[in-house]
């Protein structure tokens, strides 16, 4: 990748290829592209800041490509039909996936830290991130979510850092298999359950990851990842968990509040040190043991890295308080898969208040392979009282097996005595939560792939703190 190239990403708004077309175009590189959402007038913030930043954005109708000199970007989601991709080939403009391009800019990093697991990736790596960078280590940081911590007024999509160090810390996705491509310095495996793929599939990928590291930043609490690593040298492993495992570190006394949690840590039994978080959840503790000794195997002190935790500001979209409007709290949340879910409704239920939880599957895909799981999660995890409501999945258009819907999942989980209801649209789902809310509750918008969803847990809370309507006399 020397010198400067020009590169076309299709699909330049995605969770994955923004932060890439950013650090790309820091590096010197000229970058352009096209976007679904941009065809269809959705998040247009988000283009106009690309726009802002020197990217020329066109139509996804292939009059972007205009030379054989283009490299070609795409991700998982593109189809061949796409007209970039067609003219593209017609032109003998080189085409390279997503995966491939991050992979080759990863591989080539002298201290490359790949964060991989079915969850908690993205905080992770945005932890880690962020320990590294208030240690002086300068990372590049590839992120597929925005760090609060580096969000500044001209950079309001801050989900990549470009920094002159070594140390190079990205997520790695297994739902795509692309994480075969990578060749970490330092693994960091947070955990394995079943969600884009079947898990023998994803024992594999994940073995095979682990095996190509240099150290291996392992957690003992999750059953699949301690299995794995019972499989390597003891040398290679740096291990984390809570009081009573085998762990090299080690938390304790969680003392979980509704804006953090804090807990203590401690090495082979040495004094253990406090740690402040100000994101919530217990889920948030094992990520933050994970950041923290990844940190360790970069050479940060636990001492530095625990107090660079203490002012880690988390990750837009992970029970993110929207605001609160008479008594009724929003909150927005990334929530996808029956573990992600798991996670937040425990985080949630640790404190009082009624949840109002819409729910929007992020494909009908992923919706038609994890439709048991989400019912199961749901009937066991929603309290008395909760209230689960549901869209059917975000469509933005392709081919798709539509024979699965939300409607499926709300019947079964109404017949495990939870209250639960199916609208087609995601406006008359706003409608039933806000006609239902009460003082204390708390609204919560759960799923993925759909920048919007933010922007409609913002538009609820408007709707709850306009003036009620004046009775006509």
């Amino acid at each position: 990748m020397e010198g400067s190239r020009a590169y076309f990403f299709c699909g330049i708004g995605g969770s994955g290829m923004l932060p890439l077309a950013l650090i790309l175009q820091a590096k010197g590189h000229r970058v352009s592209g096209s976007d679904r959402a941009l065809d269809q007038g959705r998040t247009a913030q988000k283009f106009d800041f690309l726009r802002a930043r020197g990217m020329a954005l066109y139509p996804q109708d292939g009059s972007g490509i205009t030379s054989p000199d283009f490299t070609v970007v795409t991700s998982a989601a593109i189809e061949d039909t796409v007209p970039d991709v067609q003219v593209a080939r017609r032109i003998g403009a080189p085409l390279i996936t997503r995966a491939m391009l991050l992979a080759e800019m990863f591989n080539a990093a002298p201290l490359a830290i790949g964060v991989a697991g079915t969850s908690g990736k993205s905080t992770t790596t945005g932890m880690l991130g962020w320990i590294l960078y208030r240690t002086g280590r300068n990372p590049t940081i590839m992120n597929g979510a925005v760090m609060r911590n580096f969000i500044t007024a001209d950079v309001p999509f801050a989900s990549a850092v470009v920094g002159s160090g070594d140390a190079f810390v990205s997520e790695v996705d297994e739902s795509d298999g692309s994480i075969a491509r990578y060749r970490p310095r330092i693994a960091v495996l947070n955990n394995i359950s079943a969600d884009h793929k079947p898990l023998p599939e994803l024992r594999t990928l994940f073995r095979d990851f682990l095996a190509r590291s240099a150290t291996t930043v392992l957690n003992l609490e999750n059953a699949e990842t301690a299995m794995l690593g019972a499989e390597l040298a003891r040398s290679k492993l740096v291990t984390y968990g809570l009081a009573g495992s085998d762990a090299d570190l080690i938390g304790t006394d969680a003392a979980p509040a509704p804006d953090g949690i804090s807990f203590r840590v401690s090495v082979h039994g040495s004094p253990a040190l406090p740690v402040q978080l100000h994101v919530p959840g217990r889920h948030n503790l094992a990520n933050a043991l994970a950041a923290l000794a990844a940190a360790q195997a970069a050479g940060v002190s636990l001492a530095d890295a625990a107090d660079a935790l203490a002012s880690f500001a988390g990750i837009r979209r992970r029970l993110e308080v929207v605001g609160t409007a008479n008594g009724i709290t929003v909150i927005d949340d990334f929530a996808h898969n029956p573990d992600k879910i798991a996670a937040s409704l425990a985080a949630l239920h640790d404190f009082p208040g009624r949840l109002l939880v819409l729910f929007q599957p992020h494909g009908y895909g992923p919706l038609r392979q994890m439709k048991d799981a989400f019912i199961e999660e749901f009937a066991r995890d929603l309290h008395t009282g909760d209230v689960l409501v549901m869209p059917d999945p975000v469509y933005f258009g392709g081919t798709t097996d539509r024979s699965v819907s939300s409607r499926d999942v709300i019947a079964a989980v109404s017949e495990r005595n939870r209250e639960a209801y199916f609208f087609p649209d995601r406006p008359a789902c706003g409608r039933k939560l806000l006609d239902l809310a009460r003082p204390g509750d708390r609204i919560v918008i759960m799923g993925a792939r759909d920048d919007t969803l933010a922007v409609f847990a913002s538009e609820l809370l408007s709707q709850l703190s306009a003036p009620a309507p004046v009775a006509a006399r």
